[in-house]
């Protein structure tokens, strides 16, 4: 996929975006943005960013269709405002969020995270959330809290593509307690300065960016803590070739094709994919004397 130059974000408008949101003036996205240091905010090594126009047209969202661009030209019939976010299970505290509840929990930040597709298509994109971990503290997990399942609005009227039987709706995905509370697991609300558009997960979805994109389940209504493994979409469609961990591992072919390298959305020529997608001096440490092979 070539992108036009006229298609990029010109750098000084993305900047200016950036300082307009760090002064706290966007009224109308209701955002504030904590920036620190890319150490901080758990960034590899930087890289050019993804056109935004890639990012907003070249979407994997089944309920929205099964191309790549049906969810930018069906997306709007998500009605994303007012909305509520179920927080409950294997917690003290059960309660919903509505959407300024979720933008006041804590400070927005930048996070420049990799995201690559199974498909072997990767994109860059400056997502703007907090950690998962900010909301789970909230209401406070019990010790059988062992893992957090996420579930997508199921809604037809609304999301189209759910009327196919192609998948089981509604969509669910699932991560142990240790994923979901690391400090780079992030709960998103908004890209590239802005509000999250719909068919890029509106209003809030879940970012996992050593795992590969099905992980970060889109447009959220509930996450629930479990004692057992909650069973998820599309290991349930095809248990031999969507595990449950969905790691990025560049050393485990999908059963019909290599994941040993990419392609950047933008870029003719593809690359070697990194282990855990380049975030393994931050993440590898959960699957110590795991057999990744084994546990894809």
């Amino acid at each position: 996929m070539i992108i036009k130059a006229s298609d990029i974000t010109p750098a000084d408008v993305y900047g200016s975006r950036r300082q307009f949101l760090k002064a706290g003036l966007s009224s109308a996205a209701g955002l504030w943005l904590g920036l620190g240091s890319a150490e901080s905010r758990g960034e590899v090594d930087p890289e050019k960013l993804t056109p935004r126009a890639a990012v907003t047209t070249h979407n994997n969202f089944y309920e929205f269709g099964t191309d790549k661009t049906d969810p930018a030209r069906n997306a709007h019939t998500l009605r994303h405002d007012p909305w509520m976010l179920l927080v409950d299970g294997a917690v003290a505290k059960p309660r919903r969020f509505d959407l300024d509840e979720l933008r006041q929990l804590a400070p927005l930040q930048e996070r420049i995270y990799r995201l690559r597709c199974v498909e072997g298509w990767s994109m860059v994109i400056p997502w703007l959330g907090f950690p998962l971990v900010e909301l789970i503290k909230r209401v406070e997990p019990t010790r059988n809290a062992q893992y957090v399942e996420f579930t997508t609005l199921h809604d037809p009227e609304q999301m189209p593509g759910q009327k196919s039987n192609i998948l089981d709706w509604p969509y669910t995905e699932g991560l142990r307690i240790d994923e979901a509370t690391h400090p780079l697991t992030l709960l998103a609300l908004g890209l590239y300065g802005e509000p999250l558009p719909p068919q890029n997960g509106a209003p809030v979805r879940l970012v996992v960016p050593w795992k590969y994109g099905f992980k970060s389940a889109k447009s959220l209504v509930r996450i629930r803590l479990t004692e057992s493994r909650p069973a998820t979409t599309w290991n349930r469609a095809a248990p031999s070739e969507y595990g449950f961990y969905a790691n990025v591992n560049p050393a485990v072919d999908h059963p019909r094709w290599s994941q040993a390298r990419e392609r950047r959305i933008g870029e003719y020529f593809k690359r070697p994919t990194l282990p855990f997608n380049g975030y393994a001096d931050q993440v590898a440490g959960l699957y110590r004397d795991m057999d990744l092979s084994r546990y894809f």
